[in-house]
């Protein structure tokens, strides 16, 4: 009993650092977590090794989802925007707040549209401003009755290079095409000023002034999102991260899963 009531403390001390506001005494929290399952194992076992690959087994927790869902999953390998007339900004945090702030900042709004991708609702709203040649996109996402904003701010140089600083909470799902550059900020950085102010910091870090920008088009944004998504599918498919399955669609192979679960263990080392 007294091991049990060991354990038992160790994970209370666990949920209570979890529960902190401070995202270092969190992080610990989840260190402190990890080891009472390998002490719990260890009490049971008697083995040392049994506890460290209980401890381990964590993450290896998404491959039951790779080896399930995602492995079975099929893409369209053309994906066109939908034109999308009304959103209900209730149901995303802080949508209306962004939406607010960037038309304050200057950012005239577009039009909304929307596509599902691998089983995620993405509606989006496009705003640009011609003053910073950038262009806004406010994307709300809705899976499984799960809601989640992120905001991403754009801008091409005149060599069509790509440039972006986006509040997106997780790893990207796909390789990233040579010519487009992330510049990923925390998602708990909720402001769309902020996003804004570290756009262009992230611009003026490489050398950029206002004539090396392209004005953006607003007439042909749609058309840029889309063939940016087309781009990033062909550089999977070289990359081997994907294959065509011949009929219009799209899977990730063996090695495409392998870089799903080093993703996966970034987002569960960053967001815990």
């Amino acid at each position: 009993m007294q091991q049990f009531f060991i354990v038992v403390a160790i994970v209370v001390f666990g949920f209570a650092l979890r529960s902190c506001r401070t995202i270092i005494l969190r992080k610990v929290g989840a260190l402190v977590m990890l080891f009472a399952s390998g002490l719990c194992f260890y009490y049971v076992t008697g083995s040392i090794l049994a506890g460290i690959a209980a401890a381990a087994a964590w993450f290896f927790l998404p491959w039951v989802e790779l080896l399930t869902r995602i492995r079975k999953m099929r893409m369209p390998l053309e994906n066109q925007l939908e034109q999308s007339f009304s959103i209900n900004h209730d149901i995303f945090p802080h949508a209306a707040q962004h939406v607010s702030t960037l038309e304050n900042a200057g950012y005239e709004h577009i039009r909304n549209c929307g596509w599902n991708l691998g089983g995620m609702e993405q509606l989006y709203q496009l705003f640009w401003n011609a003053e910073t040649r950038s262009v806004a996109s406010l994307c709300l996402c809705e899976q499984s009755q799960v809601t989640f904003t992120y905001l991403t701010i754009t801008s091409r140089d005149i060599t069509d290079g790509i440039w972006r600083t986006t509040n997106f909470p997780f790893s990207p799902t796909l390789k990233t095409a040579p010519r487009v550059h992330w510049n990923q900020v925390s998602c708990i950085d909720e402001c769309a000023q902020k996003l804004i102010i570290d756009h262009e910091y992230f611009l003026s870090e490489q050398g950029f002034i206002d004539d090396d920008l392209s004005i953006p088009d607003p007439d042909h944004i749609e058309e840029e999102i889309e063939n940016e998504l087309r781009l990033q599918i062909d550089h999977n498919l070289t990359r081997g991260i994907i294959r065509l399955t011949g009929d219009g669609h799209f899977r990730y192979t063996l090695r495409g899963l392998f870089f799903l679960w080093l993703q996966f263990i970034k987002d569960m080392i960053r967001l815990c």
